[in-house]
């Protein structure tokens, strides 16, 4: 078997920035259905300002998934440029 060296190490770092972006998701989600259960939840008798603590948090929470793909294609450019420097001190 073939060592990969320095320029195998950057696909070792894009398997793990996959596998960080769908960990993420998955978070994202659980905690999306997990709100939208409570801020839903009528039966229980809550207090006022816990329930409006909720949808507070629903809202700000609505503005994280615009923010996922500038932090992916930053992740992505960061690990290109570092392609480019290894391949441009091994010329």
């Amino acid at each position: 078997m073939k060592k990969l060296g320095n320029k195998g190490q950057v696909f070792d770092q894009l398997s793990a920035l996959g596998i960080g972006i769908a960990a993420l998701v998955v978070t994202l989600v659980v905690v999306f259905l997990i709100m939208a259960q409570v801020g839903a939840n009528t039966t229980v008798a809550a207090d006022p300002n816990a329930t409006l603590a909720v949808k507070t948090l629903q809202n700000a929470a609505a503005t994280i998934p615009n923010w996922v793909p500038i932090v992916v294609i930053t992740a992505i450019g960061a690990l290109l440029i570092g392609m480019v420097m290894m391949f441009r001190r091994a010329a």
